[in-house]
């Protein structure tokens, strides 16, 4: 309690500091509340837990200070996140020996800095308030250098990002407005004709010892390039102890962008492949504005041959990693996703989406509304159907005994979120 009351004294010292100086500032923020309820087959282990149905409320409060002075600026992010709901029963009565597949109260045991503090909890809810932005900056004429809690995006991947292994987004995650921010050093130097050179140093704790590792940080460096109508990026990286080289781009074609990353990762027994392409398009059809995207994804670290049981995901220790760190959110090698965002009209979007295992032939179709209720007012609804048989991913996984599975039915997600 005594670290969080010393963050938010920061972000409200920060504040009031750049108010009365000579400098530039902005506060925004905005109040979210979501509801996600998830229905249970009668064979999923789930219905054995809480029954027929899932049903969560969460709530979260940001408040966004940026300040700027100069060639400097600096960034400070504080939030308050509460939770109420049957997942946490889930968590903790179902899935205790395999939470790597599920979401977890935010927590900064790996990162440098420990900004995340829990001020109330109990068997089914949190309360939890954190600095997710703590930075400062200085940009020069040609270059960048950013110390502190931020984020970044690397790659080329619309829907799978194997070359963003920055705490990236859950490929059906509905909301992307935010990512997570890790404790790092960041810089930038921009060359003449617009290329870039990125370089990325994010320092973390070991889980067991608590204590800074190097086998635990991430050394990363990305140039990107210009070369015509298209660019590339070229990445080399050492990524808790595994060494990473990836190699992509886009380039416009007739209209239609393509895309594409290849990562190649070392690790102690193995050299792995992944690899992401995609096209987009956008176009007007029955006097819509429309924009759709079709991205196959190889995932070199997943199940060869389609046996999810607990038994065989044991003997993948890489891939059941990567899940557990939030960097994969797939059990197979090959995926298929399309997605498709009708604008109906300039406040209201549709966007229906399929995203399919290749290898068991199961799928998760995913149907995402967003209405500008009012200004600064936004209404994000989102219907899930997974679909095929038991024992596939999507349609669920062994669940450990005989005749039980980690499956869900269709499940509805809402958020209402203000903004300020």
């Amino acid at each position: 309690m005594k670290r969080a009351r010393l963050a938010l004294g920061l972000v409200l010292a920060l504040g009031f500091g750049a108010a009365h100086g000579q400098s530039d500032y902005g506060l925004t923020g905005h109040f979210k509340y979501r509801f996600t309820g998830t229905s249970n087959p009668d064979n999923s282990v789930f219905f054995e837990a809480v029954g027929a149905s899932t049903i969560d409320h969460s709530a979260d409060v940001r408040l966004n200070l940026d300040w700027r002075r100069g060639d400097w600026s600096a960034r400070a992010d504080y939030q308050v996140v509460s939770f109420k709901g049957d997942t946490l029963e889930v968590l903790r009565d179902v899935l205790e020996e395999r939470l790597f597949l599920a979401n977890r109260v935010p927590t900064d045991r790996r990162r440098l800095f420990d900004l995340t503090s829990v001020i109330a909890e109990g068997d089914d809810y949190f309360l939890v308030q954190r600095l997710d932005r703590l930075w400062l900056g200085r940009t020069g004429q040609d270059s960048t250098l950013r110390v502190g809690r931020q984020a970044i995006s690397w790659g080329n991947g619309l829907i799978y990002t194997p070359m963003d292994f920055f705490n990236p987004f859950d490929p059906a995650a509905v909301d992307r407005e935010y990512k997570s921010g890790d404790d790092m050093l960041y810089g930038q130097y921009a060359f003449d004709g617009g290329d870039d050179l990125q370089g990325v140093l994010v320092v973390r704790r070991d889980l067991t010892t608590e204590d800074v590792a190097t086998d635990a940080s991430t050394l990363a460096f990305k140039y990107h390039g210009f070369r015509g109508v298209s660019e590339f990026d070229l990445l080399v990286a050492e990524h808790y102890a595994d060494q990473v080289a990836a190699v992509g781009g886009n380039r416009e074609i007739g209209g239609t962008v393509w895309r594409g990353d290849l990562v190649i990762t070392h690790t102690d027994d193995d050299t792995i492949p992944q690899f992401v392409t995609s096209f987009s398009h956008s176009w007007t059809g029955w006097g819509r504005n429309m924009s759709g995207v079709v991205e196959y994804f190889y995932n070199g670290f997943g199940q060869s041959n389609g046996d999810y049981s607990p038994e065989a995901l044991e003997l993948n220790p890489d891939l059941i990693t990567r899940i557990a760190r939030g960097e994969l959110f797939t059990l197979a090698r090959h995926y298929v996703a399309a997605s498709t965002t009708i604008e109906l009209t300039p406040l209201l979007l549709v966007t229906p989406g399929l995203f399919v295992n290749i290898s068991d032939g199961s799928a998760l179709f995913q149907a995402v509304t967003q209405a500008d209720v009012r200004q600064d007012i936004v209404l994000l609804a989102s219907l899930g159907v997974p679909i095929g048989p038991d024992g596939t991913e999507f349609g669920g996984i062994p669940g450990g005994e005989s005749g039980r599975f980690l499956s869900t039915g269709p499940g509805l997600f809402l958020q209402l979120a203000a903004y300020f």
